[in-house]
C-alpha cells in the first residue's frame, strides 16, 4: 500500500497539521467561543452504538441514494467551505475527487475558484449562497451559477460568527501583499512542502472570492474579509426572503442550518426541497447541540414532506450509517475532506471518500443490510437523554 494512503480521517488531519502553516491549520480547525458545540459534534457520535448481527449477513451492499434529484454513489455530499487555499488547486481538486467518487459537491460563494472552473470538472455542483447584499446582486449570482451548470442551490443561514475563541483565533491576512508575506514567512518556511506546492503552481494562495462578481470581473473580486463585511452589513433574512430565494433559483433548493422544529416547518412552508441539520461545524452560537442530537426531531417533524440531510462531526463511515439510520438521506462533510485536500490534494480527498465508503460498507455488513435504504433507528443504540428537541412549546 502506498505510503500516501491514509487509513482514517484522523490520520488525514494529522498529516494536514504537519503540512500546513499553523495559522492555516488553525483556520480550518475553527470552532467558536469555548468550543462546546465543536466538541459535541464529534463526541456525540461516540455516544451512539450499533446493533450488529453475526449470521445471515448480506454479501452485496448497495450504498447509493438520491438527494435533490441527484444520484449519490453513497450517502455523502461535499459541504461548501470558503476559500480552500490550503492547496493550489483548491475547489477544482475537490470537484474532481467528488466526481471520481460519484458524490455531489457544494461550492461556496466564498470559494477561491470560479464556479465555471468547478462545473467544468464536476456535473453535480450545488452552489451555496449566504443572504448578503441586495436581491438584485443575489439574483445575478444565482444566474451565473445556473448558467455555469449548477444543479441546485444551498442557502446557508446558520453562520453567526463569534469573534472570539478561548484558544485564540488564527491570524489571517486581508490579502497576501509583501507586508503579509514578511509577517507569515517564519511559519511558512517551517512548512516547505506547502510552500513548494504553491511555488510550483506559480501562484500565491488566493484569498479573494471570484463568484461574488460577474464573469470576467474576477480581478475586482472582494477578499474573504471584504465579502464577510458585506454579509455582516446585510440585514438578516425573513422567511419571505427565503421564499424569494427559492422562487428566484427555480430548482432544487437546500436550506442549511436547521436545528429547530419550528424552523424546519417554516422551511417547508417556504418551499425548500431539502434541509441540512447543521450548526455550521460548531461555528454557530456556541452551545448549539450537535446536529446528530436534533436530527430525529427534525425528521419526525418534516421528513415526510422534504428531504433531510445532516452536517457536522462526520469522521467515519459508521457516523454516516448512524445518521442515515436516524433518518438522514445523506450527510455533508466539511473538515474531513479539507484534511485530505491539505494532506495530498485531489488524491487525498479521494482517499477520505474511500475511507468513508469502506466504513459505511463495513457497518452495513455488520448490521445485515443490503441497502442503505433499509437502515432504521432500531439499528442504533441511542442512550437516554441523548436527543434534543428544539423549537417546540414546552408541555404544561
Amino acid at each position: 500500500m502506498s505510503s500516501q494512503w491514509m487509513e482514517t480521517v484522523a490520520e488525514a488531519q494529522r498529516r494536514a497539521k504537519k503540512r500546513l502553516p499553523p495559522s492555516v491549520y488553525s483556520a480550518l480547525l475553527a470552532g467558536s467561543e469555548r468550543g462546546t458545540s465543536y466538541d459535541d459534534n464529534l463526541s456525540a457520535f461516540g455516544e451512539l452504538g450499533l446493533a450488529p448481527h453475526v449470521a445471515g449477513l448480506s454479501q452485496q451492499r448497495d450504498l447509493a441514494t438520491t438527494v435533490m434529484g441527484q444520484h449519490l454513489s453513497m450517502p455523502v455530499i461535499i459541504s461548501p467551505t470558503g476559500v480552500q487555499a490550503v492547496h493550489p488547486e483548491g475547489e477544482v481538486a475537490v470537484a474532481r475527487a467528488a466526481a471520481a467518487r460519484g458524490v455531489p459537491m457544494g461550492l461556496s460563494s466564498f470559494a477561491s475558484k470560479a464556479v465555471e472552473e468547478v462545473t467544468a470538472v464536476n456535473s453535480q455542483v450545488l452552489y451555496q449562497s449566504y443572504w448578503m447584499g441586495t436581491r438584485e446582486a443575489m439574483a445575478r449570482r444565482f444566474d451565473r451559477a445556473r448558467k455555469a451548470g449548477c444543479v441546485g442551490l444551498i442557502a446557508t443561514l446558520d453562520w453567526s460568527f463569534s469573534y472570539g475563541r478561548d484558544w485564540g483565533s488564527p491570524a489571517i491576512p486581508e490579502k497576501l501583499d509583501l507586508k503579509a508575506m514578511a509577517s507569515f514567512a517564519p511559519e511558512v518556511l517551517r512548512r516547505p512542502r506547502w510552500l513548494y506546492d504553491f511555488a510550483r503552481s506559480g501562484k500565491l494562495p488566493d484569498l479573494t472570492t471570484p463568484n461574488l462578481v460577474d464573469p470576467g470581473e474576477e480581478s475586482a473580486a472582494p477578499t474573504f474579509f471584504g465579502a464577510y463585511g458585506e454579509w455582516a452589513q446585510t440585514a438578516p433574512p425573513s422567511w419571505d426572503d427565503i421564499a424569494w430565494m427559492v422562487q428566484e433559483w427555480g430548482g432544487p433548493f437546500m436550506l442549511k442550518g436547521i436545528c429547530r422544529v419550528d424552523d424546519a416547518r417554516a422551511a417547508v412552508d417556504a418551499g425548500v426541497t431539502a434541509v441540512s441539520v447543521s450548526n455550521h461545524g460548531g461555528n454557530n452560537i456556541d452551545g448549539t447541540p450537535a446536529p446528530i442530537r436534533v436530527l430525529p426531531s427534525i425528521v419526525d417533524a418534516v421528513g415526510d414532506q422534504i428531504e433531510v440531510v445532516m452536517d457536522g462531526g462526520v469522521r467515519r463511515g459508521s457516523d454516516v450509517v448512524k445518521a442515515v439510520a436516524l433518518g438522514a438521506r445523506a450527510v455533508m462533510i466539511g473538515r474531513a475532506y479539507l484534511w485530505g485536500l491539505a494532506a495530498n490534494g485531489q488524491p487525498g480527498v479521494e482517499n477520505v471518500l474511500d475511507v468513508l465508503r469502506g466504513g459505511i460498507d463495513s457497518a452495513m455488513l455488520g448490521l445485515g443490510h443490503s441497502s442503505v435504504q433499509d437502515l432504521r433507528p432500531t439499528d442504533v443504540l441511542v442512550p437516554d437523554g441523548f436527543t434534543r428537541t428544539l423549537g417546540v412549546p414546552a408541555r404544561s
